[in-house]
């Protein structure tokens, strides 16, 4: 979980102006949090408080209202600031950079799968929308558990019909600002499968431009699962974040005994 939030702080500054290159400083001044760390932590507490699409749908609201400005698309704002509480459809790729709790919180493959659906259909219930959130949980499961990359590839390939076949350097030349979750998870989880520690895992992600905050927050909290995070780069991240947010990372993090 840590790891999304991490990617999401490096790739901030780069979301609306995209490099190519794994050569940037991971964090600078001008970083910060955007709504793929608030509704990561969102969907932490909704798992806290019983994991029930009720219990997401409030968290959401919650965290929504909480932190207005940290950069939602427009229906997700408007959903959050009503009291409807319907999904719309949506098959953008927030469903699956908030998913990442819930990979820490069960202990089985197919638990994971099914509450990353949960937490994705209360918005995103479109059939890419809760693909992208399972697809993504799945990864991390896997990883945490000890899957190698090339199982992790054969399985997400299999189960969900992407193609991690590519390479990032056919990857990076063409591609552009993509918010939805087949055209930002797969070459997610081939930054992670290219990478060989997890600040590499981050910098594969962000050089390929486009939506880099969401890039990089999903393939971190695969790195996260598979290499840990180095200390320094943890508490840089730590660091940004306000005392609403930390705490309840922390409160997270020793319910579900997370390193």
């Amino acid at each position: 979980m840590i790891g999304a939030i991490v990617g999401d702080i490096a790739g901030s500054v780069y979301e609306w102006n995209n490099i190519k290159t794994k050569e940037f400083p991971l964090f600078s001044p001008e970083c910060f949090f955007t709504d793929d760390t608030v509704m990561t932590l969102a969907i932490a507490d909704g798992l806290m408080n019983g994991g029930s699409r009720e219990a997401f749908i409030k968290a959401m609201k919650k965290y929504g209202r909480l932190y207005p400005y940290a950069g939602y698309g427009s229906r997700f704002g408007n959903w959050i600031l009503t009291d409807d509480t319907s999904p719309y459809n949506s098959w953008g790729n927030g469903s699956a950079m908030r998913a990442s709790p819930v990979a820490w919180a069960f202990n089985t493959l197919s638990e994971v799968e099914e509450y990353a659906e949960i937490c994705a259909a209360v918005t995103h219930n479109h059939p890419e929308g809760i693909k992208g959130a399972r697809a993504t949980a799945a990864a991390i499961f896997l990883a945490r558990t000890g899957a190698t990359r090339e199982e992790i590839r054969e399985y997400i390939e299999k189960q969900y019909g992407y193609d991690l076949s590519r390479t990032l350097d056919e990857i990076r030349p063409n591609y552009r600002f993509d918010e939805s979750c087949q055209g930002t998870v797969p070459e997610a989880i081939i930054a992670f499968l290219e990478s060989v520690s997890f600040e590499d895992a981050i910098r594969n992600a962000i050089s390929l431009g486009g939506d880099s905050d969401t890039l990089a927050a999903i393939t971190g909290s695969i790195a996260e699962a598979a290499y840990g995070i180095p200390k320094d780069i943890k508490d840089k991240a730590m660091s940004i974040l306000d005392d609403f947010l930390l705490n309840t990372c922390m409160r997270f993090l020793e319910r579900y005994s997370v390193s």
